[in-house]
């Protein structure tokens, strides 16, 4: 099939069964030629792209046509979407063209229509973050793909060290096959969880873990733990849109059983909560809370992401913003 749809949040996933599909596909001697990475955004690109997956290949091996950004699939200018009609019965059998995306198609569009009659769709999507078991499977997943064995507990340690992040486990996954002693390929027998702790030094947190300790009223424990989180890497606004979405989760579920409703389908359905049986383990998080208290977390959460914004340093955003927030709460005071 020569058009291929990849999409989804986890990146590193997606690049790398996009590496893996071009190793496959195009003969290393010709890939000066045969091999296009273009930029979507542009829509000269788009449209050269389209021109290029139409072009048979030279020498041996296919041609390889690489879209990252598709607008395709997205917002997709009436020419484009025209000149995407006219090209797709023209693509040759060695010829492969990737549109890639971050987001989801957008099922509306005529051009999504057209193309998944036509292509070979793969998603690649991060589990949410509060799903354990998704992040689990998802670290055991990623290890399967280098020929890795885990430990149970190692594969636990892991995804709750990484969280979210795809380009740290894949970096992660490499050092602890080297660690194991195979070289690179996990022959040195399974991956342990002393050789997880070893590797990540012992810390093994999560925005998730923030949130828990904000909510707590253990705002220098949540200091902690977010500067644990800034030192290995991890991007402080996406910090800042996990425990934005995880209180938004909290509110929605106290709002709901503050109004009398008892059924987790419909309060699952109303926050936005793809998992009804996530409601159980909320009800016990935010028990003794009032709506005020959360709201008085999301209000300081978005003076960090504006400090974070306007440049502030993002420990001296997230030390004030927190403080501030236990000190904000009816009846609270910071934890000595």
């Amino acid at each position: 099939m020569p058009i291929h749809l990849y999409w989804g949040d986890d990146e590193a996933a997606r690049q790398r069964a996009l590496a893996d599909r071009i190793e496959a596909l195009v003969d290393p001697a010709w890939a000066s030629i045969n091999l296009s990475r273009l930029d979507g955004a542009d829509a000269v690109q788009a449209a050269r792209a389209l021109e290029e997956a139409r072009t048979s290949p030279f020498g041996a091996g296919a041609r390889v046509v690489v879209l990252q950004r598709s607008p395709f699939c997205q917002a997709c200018p009436a020419e484009l979407a025209a000149q995407l009609e006219a090209s797709v019965a023209l693509i040759p059998d060695d010829c492969h063209l990737f549109l890639v995306s971050d987001g989801k198609p957008d099922a509306r569009l005529r051009t999504t229509k057209r193309l998944r009659t036509l292509a070979e769709e793969q998603s690649f999507t991060l589990p949410p973050i509060w799903d354990g078991a998704g992040q689990i499977e998802r670290v055991e997943s990623a290890a399967r793909a280098r020929g890795l064995t885990l430990a149970p507990a190692a594969a636990e340690a892991l995804a709750e060290a990484i969280g979210s992040d795809g380009m740290r486990l894949a970096s992660e996954l490499e050092k602890l096959a080297l660690h194991a002693g195979g070289g690179g390929s996990g022959r040195g027998g399974p991956i342990t969880a002393e050789a997880v702790a070893a590797l990540i030094g012992g810390q093994v947190t999560s925005s998730l873990a923030v949130g828990d300790a904000l909510l707590a009223q253990h705002p220098a424990e949540a200091i902690a733990l977010v500067e644990a989180l800034l030192e290995v890497g991890e991007p402080a606004l996406r910090i800042v849109a996990a425990l934005a979405s995880q209180i938004r989760g909290w509110l929605w579920v106290c709002l709901l059983e503050r109004s009398g409703e008892q059924d987790v389908a419909v309060i699952a359905k109303a926050a936005g909560i793809g998992n009804p049986k996530r409601i159980y383990v909320m009800r016990k998080q935010i028990r003794g809370r009032s709506p005020e208290q959360l709201l008085a977390l999301l209000r300081r959460l978005l003076d960090v992401e504006a400090a974070l914004k306007r440049g502030a340093d993002p420990g001296d955003a997230f030390r004030d913003g927190f403080l501030l927030a236990a000190l904000a709460q009816p009846g609270s005071a910071p934890r000595r």
